[in-house]
């Protein structure tokens, strides 16, 4: 079974928001809404200041409290590659799955239901890239199978520094960002 990540590297992130533009097209996300967004965090003390542009989305957790605190189960772990996806159908929209996200990640979407980002599960099942990750300009973006080590997100993951966002959360999540 493979387990799906998204590597992404900052020292080639430009903010550009094409990831943003690509996502919302290929979902039909509603104006006003987002299921990715470029974030700037800078750290350190002047003159020494590192500015870490990422693009941020859901972190699809191996350990997601969305999934476990849904009554309903709408949230759910999607059976090709822990991808954790949403179904509109059954959502109810009582925003448990939104509390409980560590990331801020979800969103109700206008018709009443919880969306957020799904990996384009739609295009990795055909064998494309998410929108975003086939988009980006400078090819700051890499997805794949990190059980696989002979994939690129794996060796980059081996190779290069790295970190998760919120990793006291334990979500475990699957979104890597080299440094």
């Amino acid at each position: 079974m493979a387990r799906l990540v998204m590597v992404i590297d900052t020292k080639k992130c430009v903010g550009c928001m094409d990831c943003v533009v690509a996502c919302k097209t290929e979902n039909h996300v509603p104006e006003g809404f987002n299921r990715d967004w470029i974030t700037e965090a800078a750290k350190g003390k002047f003159p020494n200041v590192n500015l870490e542009i990422r693009s941020e989305r859901c972190n699809h957790c191996e350990n997601p409290p969305c999934v476990y605190c849904c009554p309903t189960g709408a949230s759910h772990i999607h059976n090709y590659g822990g991808v954790i996806l949403v179904d509109h159908d059954v959502c109810i929209g009582c925003k448990a799955c939104i509390a409980s996200c560590p990331y801020d990640a979800r969103f109700i979407h206008p018709e009443g239901y919880v969306d957020k980002c799904t990996f384009c599960i739609h295009r990795v099942e055909k064998g494309m890239d998410p929108a975003c990750v086939s988009v980006c300009p400078t090819h700051c973006m890499y997805f794949g199978d990190l059980d696989d080590p002979n994939s690129k997100v794996s060796r980059l993951l081996n190779e290069r520094k790295n970190h998760a966002l919120i990793p006291e959360a334990g979500t475990k999540p699957h979104i890597y960002y080299l440094t």
